[in-house]
């Protein structure tokens, strides 16, 4: 008998981390794939994403409206009612065997508030990490608590699910889900890529991506004014901004991004939405990764490219050697940039040593989504029965 899975996709960086294991589901007889698309996807200020979905060859079975476009808390929190109020409906008339959700934002907690209340077992993915500059720290930990099944990008996290009170049985440690594109994505060559952006890449260039920080006090517009000004100091690199997140506070960095780039045409680009494939060429190709994105942590040691991580967003996360950290302040990311463009970092940086594993990770959930009792009620996990 097939197995129903629906998987929740609620923003572009998500869905890219999601892909190969929507390939997978996709491809197995045993599995009827379903696909809900929400948030930032269904926006034509971050890019009607959901076009780049269909584009992969991916059906989507319900679209959810959910983003309004007030920049604030109250309307975050308006967001996820909303969301919460669509995605029940959408479920009810799904009805999957189980849901797949990844990470932490607040999309994803509209959608596992539904299932839960419905009775649709949570399979969740990214569990256990630790972002203390976002109160996507917290929509993570909850999540989990609403989650039957837990695939984790590494061993402390699986450590800390199950310190949760999870059934070790129901934790996985399958590495990071985004790895799989160094092993499996084509990649666009530099020229191609120039193409593509419609941006000449002539000289080595920056990925530079900064989402606000939701729980710290970090001020997302001046963070934002110091990186444009340390970036100044680097003449002989390019820049490639991405937009930020649907966070509290990020559509006010969209007019920096683009006057920053009309200001210095041949040398910094801003785009909207790169898609996934995109991304990862330019990730590769890139001298450094700059700003507070996962992806800068995750990924890019896998490519061997240094990152710059700024302020606290990512503040507790497992890092590799080639990440280096920095306050929010121009002098401070100044210096840096400077290191991580040091032949000493450089060399650190190919080394490509990843603390969360080195891909081949699709597969292995997606063989557990298709065997596991969903079935079992759940019950709370006490440390001393491990002992």
């Amino acid at each position: 008998m097939k197995r129903t899975i629906a998987v929740f996709t609620g923003s572009r960086a998500e869905y890219g981390l999601l892909y190969w294991l929507l390939k997978e589901l996709k491809g197995c007889r045993a599995v009827t794939l379903q696909l809900i698309v929400s948030g930032m996807h269904l926006s034509k200020e971050f890019g009607d994403t959901w076009r780049h979905i269909e584009a992969d060859g991916f059906s989507i079975d319900s679209k959810v409206e959910m983003l309004l476009s007030s920049d604030t808390p109250v309307g975050t929190a308006k967001s996820v009612g909303l969301g919460t109020i669509g995605l029940a409906d959408s479920l009810q008339n799904l009805n999957p065997d189980i849901l797949v959700i990844l990470g932490d934002r607040f999309e994803a907690l509209a959608a596992a508030q539904a299932a839960m209340i419905l009775g649709i077992p949570i399979a969740h993915l990214h569990g256990g990490e630790i972002t203390e500059g976002a109160y996507d720290d917290t929509i993570r930990h909850a999540i989990t608590k609403m989650s039957s099944l837990h695939f984790v990008a590494a061993e402390p996290y699986r450590k800390r699910v199950i310190q949760m009170g999870e059934a070790p049985s129901t934790v996985f440690n399958v590495g990071a889900l985004g790895l799989e594109h160094v092993l499996r994505t084509p990649r666009l060559s530099l020229d191609e890529l120039a193409r593509e952006l419609s941006f000449p890449l002539l000289k080595p260039f920056f990925m530079v991506t900064y989402h606000p920080v939701t729980l710290l006090d970090e001020d997302p517009r001046q963070s934002m004014g110091e990186i444009l000004a340390a970036l100044n100091h680097f003449p002989e690199h390019q820049a490639i901004l991405t937009y930020p997140n649907a966070d509290n506070g990020g559509r006010a960095l969209i007019p920096m991004l683009n006057e920053y780039a009309r200001n210095n045409p041949e040398r910094v680009v801003a785009i909207q939405s790169m898609g996934s494939k995109r991304y990862l060429s330019a990730l590769a190709e890139s001298a450094a990764v700059i700003g507070n994105s996962s992806s800068g942590i995750i990924e890019a040691p896998s490519f061997g490219v240094p990152t710059v991580n700024i302020g606290t967003r990512q503040q507790g996360r497992l890092a590799a050697n080639s990440v280096l950290h920095c306050a929010p302040q121009a002098q401070s990311i100044t210096a840096c940039i400077s290191q991580a463009l040091s032949a000493e970092h450089i060399s650190l940086s190919a080394k490509k040593s990843n603390p969360y594993g080195q891909g081949r990770t699709a597969r292995q959930i997606a063989q557990v989504l298709k065997r596991a009792d969903l079935f079992k009620p759940k019950a709370f996990f006490n440390l001393e029965h491990a002992y």
